[in-house]
């Protein structure tokens, strides 16, 4: 790309825009002429600038050509008219004719009326919305690409002028409620579990750009792929001194691998090549696309991609660390209880701290799945994500715990408070010391009934617990968790050797393989993305497979060549017609006749069963039982669409209790009949993984459950301590009683009889 072979108006209109920021005068006079100077460098009779307000509200600060009567006058909310609509979205907008457009709203004191077309772009700041600029022509206009980018470019300027605290203070742009001086309790979701305790250093990157503008773009553009260049250099040296560099296998090598693919992305350096082209310096091009990148990727549908936006800021802070010299990786400040507080982050960025000094990790944002939360995990660093506002609320140096047990973050908290937690933390590692103890017990209640325990897995990482917790095996497998964390679809000899490395960290103990259960709120970034109401009951798991059935034989064929003469167990995922398992379990013989026609070893025995989350299918249990090898009750999907309520709502989620007669007698009547059938049943959901749960489930007659790892040692301690037979005849007197549950009443039986739960 040459600059000089382009068009040099847009540069030429920088120049003003930043000549006139630099010269005299109030701030409202510069942003005065800037208006003047946007609209007749456009040709357009109007340019109006709005700035936010507290409240999320877009006030009128500057225009040429409406009524200059209605300059902080005139306020719209975010999504409230056309101005609203652009700065809802974080995007551009471009109408040939606005008031045809159904959130158009005329406000008659600005006389804007007799203009028809409208080009506006959001001021956008730290990927924030802090503005709006907009031009108006009388006549209807098709506004070019070419002048989009103009005034996106010229918006990039200006969030400068807005966020210097010119126009308003910079106490407006921050929360209403700020950092207060007292202790502060937030509550998030855990991504990760434990306890840490802390100093918070704040990963909030500023970057101070002095020159916005420039004057040499050929210079820049050097400029830039240089800083481009030592970027990847640096990223290999950390991905390759990484902690996790030297362990064998794991999801986390495949997020290491995908994040270096984002650093390599020719099209982000495009566009930021093209940011520099229209006038921008190599900085502030850089820091505009990251801007917009945020703002578009931000509110995508797909929690992939907006995951994604999240390692291309990571990438962005650190060509700007590299263009403006800054921001070297032993400057930073690291105590020895360290507990991070960012937005969210990428990978990279997490590895650049110590990590042995590393004792939690609060996110704003975040997700369970993210790139930065999958290698906090392998690195059994506790997670909160999804705190809001938290770092408005907390400085750099000041105490923090990360309560991960509860769900919560406590900020300055009181010495007695921060001793408690300090007490806490020891009970618990005296606790993981008791239950490590009880791995080579068996789990065996006080009257003689054996209990098989199992992991849940969904990374490598994870089988680790196998050993540790004296689990009997893996009793779900989700192989969904290596797709979504690669940038595109593995192979049949990539998916084969993870499968590999699977059945060789289990040493033996059986692993149940849970077919690919994408779709959903699982989302793998390289399909077609697809916008559905209700997506936890669309297009997904088996749907998708056997509507697509190259992706479940290719799995299927890489679990076979894996097995390599050992027992395979195969568990196909929202099944809700015994014809989907029958046409799932014919791809399974067509697989095995495939591989003994090519000569390969096949599996000793190969198990196919059914994850039992969809109640229509527990109504043909009949048929069902015919043809299955097991079953496996996914007790949170089948809670969800048993009571129809969105697991994932706050405001119903808790609305319904797996421990109401109701549900403990249907899953009863589901393990009754899978008993008489002679078919071995579990339960895999989060059911299992509760003691108090557990006991009820195992009081109504289930003998092997599946949960998270953490969850084990407390499981098996109650199963020990509790007589089965005394609580069947408990839950059996209560099971006829009409209440919504009866968590209380089993509590109380828990305490009364010495069942530690």
């Amino acid at each position: 790309m040459n600059p000089a072979s382009l068009s040099t108006a847009p540069r030429r209109l920088l120049a003003r825009v930043r000549d006139v920021m630099a010269g005299e005068g109030s701030a409202q006079s510069r942003l005065d002429k800037i208006t003047s100077i946007i609209a007749a460098d456009l040709v357009t009779e109007v340019c109006s600038i709005y700035v936010r307000r507290p409240g999320d509200v877009l006030e009128l600060f500057s225009t040429r050509g409406l009524s200059p009567s209605a300059v902080h006058v005139t306020r719209l909310r975010f999504g409230e008219g056309l101005i609203g609509e652009i700065a809802a979205r974080g995007g551009p907008l471009a109408l040939s004719d606005a008031p045809a457009h159904p959130n158009f709203a005329f406000r008659p004191e600005t006389g804007e009326d007799e203009f028809r077309s409208m080009l506006g772009v959001p001021v956008l700041r730290s990927g924030r919305v802090v503005g709006v600029v907009a031009v108006q022509n009388k006549t209807e206009r098709q506004y070019t690409e070419e002048e989009t980018e103009t005034l996106q470019t010229v918006a990039m300027v200006l969030a400068e002028m807005v966020a210097g605290g010119e126009l308003i203070s910079r106490q407006e742009l921050m929360p209403t409620d700020g950092i207060a001086l007292k202790p502060l309790r937030l509550e998030g979701t855990c991504f990760s579990r434990g306890l840490g305790i802390g100093q918070a250093v704040l990963h909030e990157p500023n970057f101070d750009i002095g020159n916005l503008v420039a004057d040499d773009p050929e210079h820049e553009m050097a400029r830039l792929h240089e800083a481009f260049s030592a970027m990847l250099g640096q990223l290999d040296t950390i991905l390759s001194q990484s902690p996790l560099s030297s362990a064998e296998g794991g999801e986390h090598e495949d997020v290491l691998e995908a994040f270096r693919m984002v650093a390599e992305d020719a099209g982000w350096l495009r566009r930021t090549e093209e940011a520099v082209t229209s006038g921008l310096t190599a900085e502030a091009a850089v820091l505009k696309v990251k801007n917009e990148m945020r703002a578009r990727l931000g509110q995508a549908s797909d929690p992939y991609l907006r995951e994604r936006v999240h390692d291309l800021e990571d990438l962005a802070n650190r060509v700007l660390k590299h263009l403006l010299g800054t921001g070297a990786q032993d400057k930073l400040y690291q105590p020895e209880h360290m507990i991070l507080v960012a937005r969210n982050m990428g990978p990279a960025e997490l590895l650049d701290y110590d990590h042995t000094r590393l004792r939690g990790l609060v996110l704003e944002e975040g997700s369970a799945t993210s790139h930065v939360a999958i290698v906090a995990r392998a690195l059994d660093i506790p997670v909160m994500g999804q705190v809001r506002d938290v770092l408005s609320k907390i400085d750099t140096g000041e105490s923090i715990v990360v309560d991960g047990q509860n769900a919560q973050v406590l900020i300055r908290p009181g010495e007695d408070v921060q001793q408690a937690f300090h007490e806490t933390r020891k009970h618990l590692e005296q606790i993981k010391a008791q239950y490590a103890q009880l791995k080579d017990l068996p789990a065996r209640t006080l009257d003689g009934v054996e209990v098989s325990l199992n992991i849940n897995a969904g990374l490598l990482f994870d089988f680790d617990q196998i050993e540790a917790t004296g689990a009997d095996g893996v009793g779900l497998y989700r192989t969904e968790v290596p797709f979504m964390v690669r940038t595109q679809f593995p192979d049949v000899e990539a998916q084969r050797t993870l499968y590999e490395k699977v059945l060789d960290r289990a040493a033996g103990k059986p692993v149940v393989f849970r077919t690919i259960d994408a779709g959903g709120d699982k989302v793998l970034p390289y399909w077609d993305e697809f916008d559905e109401e209700n997506p936890a009951m669309g297009w997904r798991a088996i749907r998708i497979c056997l509507d697509r059935p190259a992706i479940l034989r290719q799995q299927l064929r890489a679990l076979i060549r894996a097995s390599r003469g050992r027992d395979i167990h195969v568990m196909f995922p929202m099944i809700a017609e015994v014809e989907e398992f029958d046409a799932a379990k014919g791809l399974l013989e067509r697989e095995l006749q495939r591989e003994k026609n090519r000569g390969g070893i096949l599996p000793e025995h190969v198990y196919a069963g059914v994850m039992l989350e969809v109640p229509a299918l527990a109504l043909q249990l009949d048929k069902l039982v015919q043809r299955v090898d097991f079953i496996s009750i996914g007790s949170n999907d089948l809670m969800q669409f048993l009571y129809a309520t969105d697991r994932g709502n706050p405001h119903v989620s808790d609305r319904y209790d797996i421990l109401s007669p109701f549900a403990l007698g249907f899953l009863k009547s589901v393990r009754d009949r899978c008993d008489q059938a002679g078919v071995p049943v579990s339960v895999c959901g989060e059911a299992a993984g509760h003691a108090l749960e557990a006991m009820a489930l195992v009081g109504i007659g289930f003998r092997r459950l599946s949960m998270p790892p953490p969850a084990l040692g407390p499981v098996k301690e109650m199963i020990r301590t509790m007589s089965e037979r005394q609580v069947a005849q408990f839950l059996h007197s209560v099971l006829e009683m009409p209440r919504a549950s009866v968590r209380q009443r089993l509590k109380a039986f828990a305490k009364d009889h010495g069942i530690k739960i």
